[in-house]
């Protein structure tokens, strides 16, 4: 038996990261920049091994995006180390007797929430929409993951708490309660609270740090003394206090892994992403402050959520592959027994659709589907049905006004309507159709969703995020103008040709699908009954 030594390949500032080794780190990094394989993982690794038997966190939005983004990727990164799940570390259960593994300083009381590793170290799996996960925990690290979309009132009330106070056999260690948070850059004023760490940085300490790192490797590539010993102990102690206190902030583009990632891939995604994704989500450019625009009351504080079912998460048992099949099994918010209310927007480019359910006062948006060019909307019906397969009574309110009858250009010889019916019929649901009339006029709409928004009118707007990216995205750039009777939506994007600077899917269509869901959920009441639904109309 022969021991292989694969090279792993790490860029300037993954290596800069690494040997700088400050206590808190705070990464901005454009996609593909190699976070999870350059910065994360080894980050984690280190940890395990400075200070075994001790416990780290991984933090995260949400037990699903724990399992399909931050998983996925690290123990891949770790396999790629030589590091093996079932060998070196178990996942989810109790490592068996038999592997032989240390037992941690402080041992959890149940492991479903925990990666345990060989040498005693354990991380705990921390969602933030599971109440409590922190509490009663004493942690030595912690890492979050796609930072800007953790909630940091959580962080201050429950998991900074609990890294610190024990220092347990690792008192000495300069990554002692340490913190790691990476993510591209925010577009959100909430998703910015870790910029701040920017402003603790001390650049001159960080300058020390890396030039005590350098002074060390040239002293150990000298003829050894005890002179250079003394030296290399001194200056190896004086890094280790430097470390302990260092806060490290950057930011980097993805173009700073172009060796790995190429100049192709670069282009395309110029030309696939909208200007502000790619200046945020790439090129790592901060924001400046968008305009009002037609929704300007949209709050991503007050109107966006998140909501997974982590019950039917945590009985796939870590299986990655089947976290990976996202259908509504996922989601904590809807009701499976209550028919689902739909509206589409019809183009001859982009056809979308967009769903929603009554929760009390509040009109929920559970969840919007697009499809572009040759995909139709027979196949947005489709996906949609595919979706929801698990819904219990295969029910749906489609709600469409006069331009769903006598036109068909997105479809063949039948109306918009009629071809949405007959599709949701082939796939076994049952189609309750509620004519809402003509459109109503943009001036109209303008003020009843900014009342609604606001929580002074009409049922409150909830939009599960996580479901809803572009629609949120498109609503969030919808810009307005005003006309001779008020504000109006500004549409005249729509019919240009789709480019790679302004996509399709980014524009104000799918806002319009959105629009009439929010008209017929609150201006047409229905009442549900097996395989039926009484209308009554109660605008005005």
């Amino acid at each position: 038996m022969t021991n292989e030594t694969k090279k792993i390949y790490f860029t300037d500032p993954q290596l800069e990261f690494r040997y700088t080794a400050a206590h808190t780190s705070s990464i901005v990094a454009g996609r593909r920049f190699g976070k999870t394989h350059g910065l994360a993982a080894p980050w984690l690794l280190r940890n395990v091994q400075y200070m075994p038997k001790s416990s780290g966190g991984l933090v995260g939005t949400a037990f699903q995006r724990l399992l399909t983004q931050t998983l996925p990727g690290t123990l891949q990164a770790l396999d790629d180390m030589g590091y093996k799940r079932d060998l070196h570390y178990y996942v989810g259960h109790r490592p068996p007797k038999s592997a032989g593994f240390v037992k941690p300083v402080r041992e959890p009381a149940r492991f479903d929430h925990v990666i345990s590793w060989y040498n005693g170290s354990i991380w705990y799996l921390i969602s933030q929409d599971i109440p409590g996960t922190s509490n009663s925990l004493t942690l030595q690290y912690i890492m979050g993951d796609e930072a800007k979309f953790l909630d940091y009132e959580k962080l201050k009330d429950e998991t900074f708490p609990a890294n610190g106070g024990f220092k347990g056999p690792w008192a000495n260690c300069p990554w002692l309660n340490s913190m790691l948070f990476m993510s591209d850059m925010p577009t959100t004023k909430k998703g910015s609270w870790f910029l701040n760490f920017r402003e603790k940085m001390d650049p001159e300490l960080i300058n020390a740090i890396q030039f005590l790192v350098k002074e060390i490797y040239d002293l150990k590539q000298k003829p050894q003394t005890s002179y250079t010993q003394k030296m290399l102990s001194f200056y190896q102690r004086r890094l280790a206090q430097f470390r302990s206190v260092a806060v490290y902030y950057r930011e980097w583009s993805s173009i700073e892994n172009i060796e790995l990632l190429g100049k192709k891939y670069i282009a395309q995604m110029k030309r696939d992403l909208p200007p502000l994704v790619f200046q945020t989500s790439i090129l790592c450019i901060r924001p400046g402050k968008l305009k009002d625009g037609f929704y300007p009351a949209l709050s991503e504080r007050h109107h966006l959520y998140t909501a997974f079912d982590n019950s039917y998460l945590q009985n796939l048992d870590y299986d990655l592959k089947k976290a990976a099949e996202q259908d509504c099994r996922q989601d904590g918010d809807i009701d499976l027994d209550k028919p689902i209310s739909v509206a589409f927007d019809y183009n001859a480019n982009i056809n979308w659709l967009v769903a929603g359910q009554k929760d009390g006062l509040k009109m929920k948006t559970l969840k919007s589907f697009y499809v572009k060019y040759e995909r139709k909307l027979r196949e947005v019906v489709d996906d949609f049905c595919n979706y929801y397969r698990f819904h219990h009574t295969h029910e749906v309110v489609y709600y469409y006004d006069n331009t769903a009858l006598g036109s068909n250009y997105a479809v063949s010889d039948e109306d918009f309507a009629s071809v949405i019916t007959s599709q949701f019929e082939k796939n076994s649901w049952y189609v309750t159709r509620v004519h809402i009339g003509n459109p109503i006029k943009h001036h109209e709409k303008y003020l009843m969703l900014d009342q609604a928004f606001k929580g002074q009118k009409y049922m409150f707007i909830q939009i599960n995020q996580a479901n809803n990216e572009p629609l949120v995205l498109a609503m969030q750039h919808t810009g307005v103008k005003v006309g001779p009777r008020g504000f109006q939506k500004d549409k005249s994007g729509e019919k240009l040709a789709e480019t790679e600077e302004d996509l399709l899917e980014h524009r104000t269509d799918g806002t319009d699908a959105f629009d009439t869901l929010f008209i017929g959920m609150n201006f047409y009441s229905y009442e549900t009954s097996s395989r039926g639904v009484g209308m009554g109309v109660v605008r005005g």
